[in-house]
């Protein structure tokens, strides 16, 4: 009879500590100073008062250029502002550039964080499978309670096969798709 203390049990501290490490470790760690600098210009382009200096320094563009027209001069970029237009086009391209990039990346992170979601799951799902099969044991070999069979609580004792929960998942998902259609 397996009695289970060969292991150490797991604590919440250490499940927290592993989550803190996915976010941390390899993602920080394994960046490259480029992709370092990518997101270093993506958190300051997404932050809130570049909107507002960029309105500004747009409108401070176009106002300057009027100014200049209607003094008489010969503005830099007379309307229709074709070189604010350029520019605004060029950063366009850059940032989209920025968001892509570092969109792959979190992505990644994404994809560890779900896979260890389902690691943390199916470890909990043993775990209760293993209590009910000790419950049962204990239950069975007690002489203060009537032994009885509980179906239910054999087959919740077995830990469910993932490849088998995959395979219905899929299967459920192929009839929904089908219904649809």
């Amino acid at each position: 009879m397996d009695d289970g203390t060969q292991s150490s049990p797991i604590r919440a501290d250490e499940h927290v500590q592993a989550v803190s490490e996915l976010h941390s470790q390899p993602y920080h760690r394994k960046a490259t100073p480029v992709q370092r600098f990518l997101d270093s210009a993506v958190a300051k382009l997404s932050h809130p008062a570049l909107v507002m200096v960029l309105t500004l320094a747009i409108i401070g563009w176009i106002s300057l250029n009027l100014a200049i027209l209607w003094t008489g001069g010969h503005p830099p970029d007379p309307p229709p502002f074709q070189w604010l237009e350029a520019a605004a086009s060029v950063a366009a391209v850059y940032i989209t550039a920025l968001i892509l990039t570092t969109q792959r990346r979190e992505d990644g992170l994404a994809r560890h964080r779900d896979q260890l979601t389902l690691e943390l799951a199916i470890l909990g799902e043993r775990k209760s499978a293993k209590i009910i099969e000790l419950l049962e044991e204990l239950r069975r070999d007690s002489p203060h309670v009537q032994d009885r069979v509980d179906s239910d609580a054999t087959a919740m004792a077995k830990p469910a096969d993932p490849s088998a929960v995959l395979t219905a998942i899929e299967e459920v998902n192929r009839v929904i798709a089908e219904e649809k259609n």
